[in-house]
């Protein structure tokens, strides 16, 4: 057990904590590369959504669906995608047009999603990467004290503390870059989070618009066809009366 112990920390001792530092600024750097591609995807995303609302209604309320798909086509949020899903469904059904939104939202999602978990997982364990740097550096530390005490008592005493303090130093720095990586992985994922759980609000609440109006439409067409059966059944009493 001994001999592994030592050539477990011979391995470290040899490796150093300069792999550590390699790997977290590369990690550094995917992390920056993924939330400017968020960031600009969200960007070009980006719509009025309360005016859009608001036409998409103003149309449906004059039942010109036609209308409020172009509208919708107008738009490069993904709340429109959406919605115009379940329109080109709505001649089938609201069934048909609900199921076709669920769809659509779901591909959306995991669009709006996709490489926040790197970001999210980089933020959780950069610390722990830079504190194995840090527990490497130590290990390397104590090895050159265990040394120096083999020296003379004279080398040791002037020299130990020198190259102790120099590898400790080494191993806080992995340790500060781990912190400095995390905080705006940490940062960027909440702030993209919050934005796609907006956006899936935003989705829900146009999709019940054109549900609510898909499910209108029949009762609609009731009330436009009873008047006219009124009157047509009073028109047929009146003949009556007059042939009479």
């Amino acid at each position: 057990m001994n001999s592994l112990i030592e050539r477990v920390k011979s391995a470290m001792v040899g490796l150093g904590t300069g792999w550590i530092l390699a790997l977290m600024l590369v990690l550094s750097v995917m992390s920056l590369a993924v939330m400017l591609e968020r960031a600009w995807l969200y960007w070009s995303l980006r719509d009025d959504i309360d005016e859009l609302m608001r036409d998409v209604g103003r149309l449906l309320r004059a039942s010109d669906l036609e209308g409020a798909r172009k509208r919708l086509e107008a738009s490069r949020s993904a709340e429109a995608a959406v919605v115009v899903a379940g329109l080109v469904e709505a001649d089938r059904g609201v069934g048909a047009a609900e199921e076709a939104m669920e769809g659509a939202s779901a591909l959306q999602r995991v669009k709006l999603e996709k490489r926040l978990a790197f970001l999210g997982t980089l933020g959780n364990n950069a610390p722990f990467i830079g504190l194995l740097g840090t527990v490497i550096g130590i290990v390397a530390a104590f090895d050159e004290l265990s040394k120096a005490k083999m020296a003379t008592a004279a080398a040791s005493t002037q020299l130990a503390p020198e190259a102790v303090m120099a590898r400790i130093s080494e191993a806080l720095v992995a340790t500060a870059i781990g912190i400095l990586i995390a905080i705006p992985a940490v940062a960027a994922y909440n702030a993209f989070q919050r934005v796609v759980r907006g956006t899936v609000a935003n989705t829900e609440a146009l999709g019940h618009m054109l549900l609510a109006h898909l499910k209108a439409l029949p009762l609609a067409e009731a009330a436009g066809a009873a008047p006219a059966g009124a009157k047509s059944t009073a028109r047929a009493k009146a003949e009556e009366s007059e042939s009479n």
